[in-house]
């Protein structure tokens, strides 16, 4: 199993050297890139004219990975572009990352400076490390260097700071995966596999029909409900989906208090149920602009 080396490539509307100083300078590299918690310089290597640093990556529960990196600049005078190439690696046992290396290129164009990395590595573990790696570590580390340059370029063109553009991003999912369980619960829970007799009770008396036909109608609307618990996870353009929520909660709640009033005395009863919703939409909504997005990376 041959993995291929990572390569991501963004154009910036910036020249070099600024480009040079937000990701050659620790204190701001380390605010842009998501594969790292923190980077710090040690001594230089006069000999070999290579700069050491120390990096540290969190993985969660309180765990960190700890590695270490070479690195070293040179520039092509011919058409003013720059080269950054890197050595790195860990001693952790715990770090799927034996030792790797790369580079980064820095190429001016007309009126951007195309900013690129390729880089591979070794793992450990054998060939369940290999294949960790190749199905779920790689495709991960390829996203997190395409999502944290795309937060770069944000940052260096608009002046908007990375960890606004990640609370934003993150936020955004959040909120996708609440209301991709909220639609595809109530789809499948509370319609498809098990109707609730109140529910059963009001569409039968909001439409004044039997109980097959009213079961075959929330039968039909929980798998709308299911479709469109799906889309939040599939169509890209969610602001949609987030307008026609804010305009269906409010009608679904008024529906609710007339067809059955005695519930409005229920704890957690259709009104305040989707009052909330209706609010977390309108918050959801604003988090759509300007979301920072791997996709504007090229990988290949």
């Amino acid at each position: 199993m041959k993995n291929k080396p990572i390569y991501v490539e963004i154009p910036i509307q910036s020249d070099t050297e600024t480009i040079w100083k937000f990701t050659q300078t620790p204190d701001l590299h380390e605010k842009w890139d998501l594969r790292f918690s923190s980077i710090s310089y040690l001594p230089k290597d006069e000999v070999k004219q290579q700069q050491k640093f120390s990096y540290k990556t969190r993985i969660g529960f309180g765990l960190q990975i700890k590695g270490w990196g070479r690195s070293s600049g040179s520039s092509n005078t011919k058409d003013g572009s720059k080269v950054s190439s890197l050595q790195f690696g860990s001693d952790q046992t715990v770090s799927i990352i034996k030792e790797g290396g790369g580079y980064w290129k820095y190429i001016p164009q007309q009126d951007s400076t195309l900013f690129l990395t390729k880089y591979n590595y070794k793992t450990r573990f054998g060939y369940l490390g290999k294949l960790f790696d190749f199905f779920i570590f790689r495709p991960l580390v390829g996203w997190a260097t395409a999502i944290s340059f795309a937060v770069l370029k944000r940052w260096i063109e608009e002046g908007e700071m990375p960890t606004t553009q990640y609370l934003r991003f993150f936020s955004s999912w959040l909120f996708t995966l609440l209301f991709s369980f909220i639609w595809l619960y109530h789809g499948l829970a509370a319609k498809l596999i098990h109707q609730h007799p109140v529910e059963l009770s009001m569409v039968q008396t909001a439409l004044s029909i039997n109980v097959k036909q009213a079961s075959v109608l929330i039968m039909i609307t929980g798998a709308i409900e299911v479709m469109f618990g799906l889309m939040w996870l599939f169509y890209e353009n969610r602001r949609w989906l987030y307008i026609i929520q804010i305009a269906i909660f409010p009608l679904l709640g008024i529906i609710a208090s007339l067809t059955t009033p005695d519930q409005l005395f229920h704890p957690f009863n259709p009104v305040t149920f989707n009052l909330a919703l209706l609010v977390v939409s309108i918050v959801g909504l604003h988090t759509t602009k300007n979301i920072p997005t791997a996709r504007s990376c090229k990988r290949k």
